[in-house]
C-alpha cells in the first residue's frame, strides 16, 4: 500500500475574497527559508538566454474581453455601476515585488504593499484605486510555488481588490527537473487563471482566492480602459511574444492575433476609453549612446518584440495610449513622438520594476570610473532603431533608481493620468514623483 496522501482540493466560492477582512501586522519573516540561488544562476546561466517557454492558449477567443465586472463575481455589476457613475476609475500597477532575502529586502517589498493597500482607505470612491495590474516577476527566483505565500501573498494579504498579472521571467524560466505540474507557468496558471474562485494551497492560511483570467494573455476590460496583457516570455532579456517567424519554434504565434483581433475589435467599436498595452519586458529600457560611457542597468530594450507590435498597430491602425512594463528594477518614462496616419501621437513608454525585489541604477559605469547618469529629457532616439512605425523621436522623460514605488493609473471620458509614487512619504500628494496625462482622442500630452 503506497504511504503517498493526495492533498484535497480547495474550497471552491461563488464570489472572490481578497483581503482578511481587517488590518493585519506585517510578517516578520519568511515561512520557507530561501537560500542563495547563485550557484542555480552559475548552473543556468546559458539557458536563460536561450531557454524560452510554450504556454497555453487563452480559453477564450482572441476577440473576446475578460471584464472587470466578471472578474469581480456577483458584486461586479454593482462595482462596475459605482465606477461609471463615479466618472472615472483609478487602479495600481507595479512590477517585480517578490523579496528573495530577509530583513530589509522583504521589509522594502512590504512597505510598498502596505502603501497600496493604504492608498486604498481613501474618502472619495471616485479616487479610490479598484485593482492592481501586476506587470511580473511576482515570485523570484523561478517561480517557485513554496515561495508564493512569502512573496505574494503574505504581503498583499490586506490589499483590498483583485490583483491581476502578466508573468515575468522568473515566473516563467524552467528550471531543470522540474517535476510535472509545478512548472511556473502551472503555477501561476493556478493562481491566476482559476476557472474558479478557490483558495490554493500556496496561499496557505489566507483567504485571497485564486485570480480568474483566462490566460497568461488577455484583453481586461474596465470602464474607461482597456488593458491588452502580454506575456513576454523567459528569456532574461529580450522580451519575446511569438515564434518571430521561427527564430523561438517553441513559442506559439497565439498573441500575435489576439493582438491584432483586440485592436480591429476597438477600431470596429470606435473604442473611445484609455487603451493601454501591458508587459512585462520593456521595450526600451536605457542604455548610453557608446560603451565608452559604460553600460544601462541589468535589462535592455525588447526591440523585435515592439517591431511585432508597432506591425499590428499599423496593419490595424490602431495605436495604444501607453505602454506599461516592468523588469528593469527602476523607473522610467519615455516619450516616443509617433506619426501615425495623420496624427502626431506623444506615447508614454514607462518601466515601473521597482515594486520590492530590488533597485538597480539605470547606468553603470565601466571599471575605475563614475557612472554617467543622464539628464530628464535627453534624446535617446538610438534606443528605438529601426523602426516600423513613423517614430519621430524618444526622450527619457524622467527616472528614478533609488526608491521603491509604484504606479497610480486614472482614467476618465477623457484623459489617462500616469502618476508615479514613491514609497515612505507620509501621504499620497508627497509619494508622487512624476506624472504624465495623455488626451485620449488625440493622444498628445497635456499639462498636469
Amino acid at each position: 500500500m503506497s504511504n503517498a496522501t493526495t492533498a484535497l482540493p480547495g474550497p471552491v466560492f461563488h464570489e472572490p475574497i481578497y483581503s482578511e477582512g481587517k488590518a493585519s501586522h506585517d510578517p516578520t519573516g519568511f515561512l520557507v527559508d530561501h537560500p542563495s540561488d547563485t550557484p542555480i544562476y552559475d548552473e543556468v546561466d546559458k539557458l536563460l538566454k536561450t531557454q524560452v517557454v510554450g504556454f497555453d492558449k487563452s480559453r477564450i477567443q482572441p476577440d473576446e474581453l475578460f471584464s472587470l465586472e466578471e472578474a469581480l463575481g456577483p458584486r461586479g455589476s454593482d462595482v462596475v455601476q459605482q465606477i461609471k457613475e463615479a466618472g472615472r476609475i483609478v487602479f495600481h500597477s507595479i512590477g517585480d515585488s517578490g523579496a528573495t532575502t530577509e530583513g530589509k529586502q522583504y521589509a522594502d517589498e512590504l512597505t510598498v504593499a502596505d502603501q497600496l493597500t493604504e492608498d486604498c482607505n481613501v474618502t472619495q470612491s471616485a479616487n479610490r484605486p479598484s485593482f492592481i495590474m501586476h506587470l511580473g516577476d511576482l515570485v523570484y527566483s523561478f517561480g517557485e510555488s513554496k515561495y508564493y505565500y512569502d512573496q505574494f501573498y503574505a504581503p498583499f494579504r490586506d490589499y483590498p481588490g483583485p490583483i491581476f498579472a502578466v508573468p515575468g521571467n522568473h515566473d516563467s524560466f524552467v528550471l531543470p527537473n522540474t517535476p510535472a505540474g509545478e512548472t511556473p507557468l502551472e503555477v501561476f496558471a493556478r493562481n491566476f487563471c482559476s476557472d474558479s474562485f478557490v483558495i490554493t494551497t500556496e496561499a496557505g492560511s489566507l483567504h485571497r482566492t485564486a485570480m480568474t483570467q483566462p490566460g497568461v494573455y488577455f484583453a481586461l476590460d474596465a470602464p474607461f480602459v482597456r488593458l491588452l496583457c502580454l506575456f513576454s516570455n523567459a528569456l532574461e532579456d529580450p522580451g519575446v511574444i511569438s515564434s518571430e517567424d521561427g527564430k523561438w519554434p517553441s513559442v506559439p504565434d497565439y498573441q500575435l492575433e489576439f493582438l491584432e483581433r483586440q485592436l480591429q475589435k476597438i477600431k470596429d467599436e470606435d473604442y473611445k476609453g484609455a487603451v493601454l498595452i501591458a508587459v512585462h519586458h520593456p521595450p526600451f529600457s536605457y542604455a548610453p549612446p557608446s560603451s565608452v560611457k559604460g553600460s544601462g542597468g541589468s535589462h535592455g530594450c525588447s526591440l523585435a518584440m515592439l517591431a511585432e507590435i508597432d506591425t499590428i498597430c499599423k496593419k490595424v491602425g490602431v495605436y495604444p495610449h501607453a505602454f506599461l512594463s516592468g523588469h528593469a528594477h527602476n523607473y522610467q518614462r519615455y516619450t516616443r513622438t509617433v506619426e501615425f496616419g495623420d496624427k502626431t501621437f506623444d506615447v508614454p513608454f514607462i518601466v515601473c520594476g521597482d515594486g520590492g525585489h530590488h533597485v538597480n541604477a539605470i547606468a553603470k559605469a565601466k571599471a575605475g570610473n563614475v557612472a554617467e547618469e543622464p539628464h530628464f529629457g535627453i534624446d535617446v532616439s538610438y534606443l528605438d532603431a529601426n523602426p516600423v512605425v513613423d517614430a519621430k523621436g524618444l526622450s527619457l522623460e524622467k527616472y528614478n533608481d533609488r526608491g521603491y514605488g509604484y504606479l497610480r493609473i486614472s482614467a476618465d471620458s477623457s484623459q489617462v493620468a500616469i502618476g508615479f509614487h514613491l514609497v515612505g512619504q507620509t501621504s499620497l500628494a508627497q509619494s508622487r514623483f512624476d506624472k504624465v496625462t495623455v488626451d485620449l482622442a488625440s493622444h498628445e500630452m497635456i499639462a498636469n
